[in-house]
């Protein structure tokens, strides 16, 4: 039995991506800081008839992340799609004059550490499989660099171009790497933004698996 984790799980898209993944037979893992969040979010999944399981860790400790995939995968099988979508923390991002080295210390932490550790965990699982899928989840930023918020376009853009290069480097293995990018807010109720729409685009993503970067609505003029 194969697995999806989803590092940065709540309880708008983390749970949509569950639910989407879960109806198609996956086990599902969920990892995030906040335990009782956990707990309510694998509740209602399993009332719906999803297996799924919480698992805690801090995606700027990178062992700790690397320790809750481990654990994920032996408890609910090799993980065969990897989704990083934490929200950023709010601090992340001041205005780029405003923002010294040391404020990129966080940004960089959770948008490059955290996804190594993430895909150097789970990668040799997907290689045994011979199949694999890791999707990675952005804001805007990500393609268009906001002066507002300097600690995400920098940290974003260094994510980016990793997931890039695994692209390349992985997709004659059957393991594709694609990046999601949602301009704005994810809005209940948005034609193109609202969560169980992105987990359906996501679903697809893994499904079709063609391309790197796809965007979930119109990037702002």
């Amino acid at each position: 039995m194969s697995s999806v984790a989803v590092v940065g799980a709540g309880p708008g898209l983390g749970a949509a991506v569950a639910r989407r993944f879960g109806r198609e037979g996956f086990a599902v893992g969920l990892v995030a800081r906040d335990r009782g969040r956990l707990a309510a979010i694998t509740d209602g999944l399993a009332a719906e008839g999803i297996t799924a399981r919480g698992f805690t860790a801090d995606v700027r400790r990178p062992e700790e992340l690397a320790a809750a995939l481990r654990e994920l995968a032996e408890a609910l099988g090799t993980v065969e799609v990897l989704q990083y979508s934490p929200v950023p923390h709010r601090d992340f991002m001041r205005p780029v004059l405003d923002t010294g080295h040391r404020d990129l210390v966080g940004p960089i932490e959770f948008s490059v550490y955290g996804p190594v550790a993430a895909v150097q965990q789970v990668l040799p699982g997907m290689r045994r499989l011979g199949r694999g899928t890791i999707l990675f989840v952005n804001g805007g930023s990500a393609a268009v660099p906001h002066p507002e918020r300097a600690g995400t376009s920098i940290a974003f853009a260094a994510e980016s171009a990793y997931g890039h290069l695994l692209h390349d480097r992985l997709a004659g293995e059957g393991i594709h790497v694609a990046q999601l990018v949602i301009p704005g807010a994810i809005t209940a109720g948005h034609t193109r933004k609202d969560p169980d729409v992105l987990a359906e685009t996501l679903w697809t993503l893994h499904r079709d698996r063609h391309g790197f970067r796809h965007y979930a609505d119109d990037l702002a003029g």
